[in-house]
């Protein structure tokens, strides 16, 4: 294990690949326990310990294409590596695309020397991440689960950890058979009822396929639908690491319109492009159910949770200290998903924070749900916030995204995706969902749209009145709430809770703090009803959740626990409504952990109670006959 290595210098046109723009890394708003796992790599700073006789071999091998299997979106590899001067933090980044050109690492001074790397791999592991004998034996293992993401992929051996990163090896290229196929459906409601759109991604510009959908009901007929294309570019980031280590092609975002659905029926539908040549590229089939003509009196269930992000299946990046919740929450929403109608992810979809290529992994671990029914999601600081770009928040939690990525990768009914605040419709349901990093208060463009949402419900119809956004801008004890005195984000509730008594909303939710949390029925701090399991008649306030344990690391609450909080649990979970008819509802907070049941409530009303009169909820009356 002694033998000699020695810089390879000769070989740095061939090893060296990835380089993009070069600046600092940002890192996450609250400390490094919130902090994205690769903003830990200095990449930048990455140096040269070429060895001869280390080696990185990664299977199948070059020549040996992934997704032979149909499986087209994902692959395990594995790496076998070969030290002979291992050490406890050596470690391997996956890099995509493999190839590597010196003159796009730009440097302040054109007389320096550009960095050897300048884009952050889209994962890594170290070495002795399964094997503790690592640092003996100088040979191990590792296994790495890969998302087709439109490059061919290379593995690269660093010594020197994460802050020092000394490159050792790196392996040849693999690639997928089909680098460009569509993939990663996401659902969503359109603009109208009878109406679904499908999103996803591919390699294919319009300029080389035409991008369709076909679809039809299930044994019937199809029909071929266009799609429109999109994407965006590095100038689009507002600033780094989004801009610069973290840029990475998000390729081509393509979104069909499918309309003139029947209510409650089941459709099948492909993803296609049509190529120049006149040869067409298909996906699988999926399948999913239209949404219920609105106030149809039909069984319809409701998943809600904020803050879930990505973890890795492979057990790199080091999710479980980032996101430990995450894949528990995926998976028991998969395992549940036939008695699922419709999600909604209220803010902090990736936690990406300017690391571009996460989008990619995010999307293709919620395929099997977002392929099947519609995911709504909602905009949260880490895809909002940046300095001086219209954010009502000054932090930089969105890495440099600023919006860009979330608004192109999900489509959601907005006039406006930059302004992220818009209503919608299933069938007994009518949600209003706000956008916390915009200005809610009085007198602004998104106060007007909240009061114009929440007035346009026909309660007779859609007796379930949801407001949602992503910060609290209700009520929570969390810790730092209670420090600042509110319990509740800054400004928050003193504009809307008029709006949400006078329009009688029952349920308002929100993410942003991890855990989850119930209040009473509440008006201005004060519970109306003292039950807490089942509500007859009429509310009298509105019953706030906090839903934001769904992935990443938990929020603590205050010791204190104030009057109005009916339940608190420290734990990732997520809810879920069910609505049997007009008249009565059912409220489940289940554990991600095991998908059992741990708090539940009941409303059960008539009309009449809706329009029964409350503090504050009805306007003036006159006496004249």
């Amino acid at each position: 294990m002694e033998r000699s290595c020695h810089h390879l210098k000769t070989l740095l046109s061939i090893l060296l690949f990835l380089c993009f723009a070069s600046s600092i890394c940002v890192q996450a708003h609250v400390s490094g326990f919130d902090e994205q796992p690769l903003a830990k790599i200095n990449i930048e700073k990455t140096t040269l310990d070429l060895c001869d006789s280390a080696s990185i071999v990664a299977r199948p091998r070059v020549g040996e294409l992934l997704g032979l299997q149909g499986e087209e979106g994902t692959e395990w590899v594995t790496v076998d590596i070969v030290n002979p001067k291992p050490s406890s933090d050596d470690w391997v980044g996956v890099f995509s695309p493999a190839q590597f050109n010196v003159s796009t690492c730009p440097v302040d001074d054109p007389k320096d020397q550009p960095p050897y790397m300048c884009t952050a791999p889209i994962k890594y592991k170290y070495a002795d991440h399964f094997d503790a004998n690592y640092t003996k034996k100088g040979k191990t293992s590792l296994q790495f689960l890969l998302v087709n993401q439109r490059a061919d992929f290379s593995f690269v051996l660093f010594a020197g950890g994460l802050s020092n990163p000394r490159m050792v090896a790196a392996s040849k290229p693999l690639s997928f058979t089909h680098p460009k196929a569509p993939l990663f459906p996401r659902l969503a409601l359109g603009k109208s009822w009878d109406e679904m759109t499908v999103t996803w991604t591919s390699g294919y510009n319009i300029d080389e396929a035409v991008p369709i959908v076909a679809w039809g009901m299930r044994g019937g007929p199809r029909k071929i639908s266009p799609a429109g294309t999109l994407t965006f570019t590095r100038n689009s980031m507002c600033g780094s690491p989004a801009r610069t280590v973290g840029w990475r092609d998000p390729g081509f975002i393509h979104t069909s319109f499918l309309k003139n659905l029947w209510p409650n029926s089941v459709y099948q539908y492909r993803l296609g492009h049509a190529l120049l040549n006149g040869t067409y590229v298909w996906s699988k089939f999926y399948s999913f159910k239209s949404a219920p003509y609105p106030g149809q009196d039909s069984l319809q269930r409701v998943v809600i949770f904020g803050d879930m992000g990505k973890a890795e299946r492979d057990g790199s990046n080091e999710y479980s200290d980032y996101q430990p919740g995450s894949l528990n929450t995926t998976d028991q929403l998969i395992k549940g998903l036939d008695k699922i109608d419709i999600v909604f992810h209220i803010g902090d979809i990736t936690y990406s924070n300017g690391y571009l290529s996460q989008w990619d992994q995010f999307t293709a671990q919620v395929e099997p749900i977002a392929s099947q029914v519609p995911y709504m999601i909602a905009s949260g600081n880490h895809e909002r916030d940046w300095p001086n770009t219209g954010s009502f928040y000054t932090g930089k939690d969105s890495g440099g995204e600023c919006g860009v990525p979330a608004e192109t990768m999900f489509y959601v009914p907005a006039e406006n995706r930059a302004k992220f605040w818009y209503a919608t419709n299933y069938g007994m349901f009518h949600f209003c969902i706000a956008d916390s990093e915009h200005d809610w208060r009085e007198g602004t463009e998104q106060y007007k749209f909240i009061e114009k949402c929440l007035a346009s419900a026909d309660r007779q119809k859609q007796p379930w009145l949801i407001f949602a956004a992503h910060r609290v801008l209700g009520y929570s004890s969390n810790s730092w709430y209670a420090q600042e005195g509110s319990f509740e984000e800054p400004m928050g509730r003193e504009s809307l809770q008029k709006l949400w008594q006078k329009y009688k909303v029952d349920i308002a939710f929100y993410g942003h703090v991890h855990n989850y949390e119930r209040t009473c029925p509440i008006y201005q701090n004060q519970c109306v009803r003292w039950e807490k399991k089942n509500y007859k008649g009429a509310l009298g306030g509105t019953i706030h959740v906090v839903a934001g344990g769904a992935g990443a690391h938990l929020s603590q609450f205050s010791d204190m626990i104030p009057k109005w909080s009916i339940y608190r649990d420290y734990d990732h979970g997520f809810v879920k409504l069910t609505a049997f008819n007009h008249s009565s509802l059912l409220f489940e907070y289940m554990k991600s952990s095991d998908g059992k049941v741990y708090d539940q409530f009941t409303i059960s009303r008539d009309y009449r109670d809706i329009l029964a009169c409350t503090h504050d909820s009805c306007d003036a009356t006159t006496s004249a006959s």
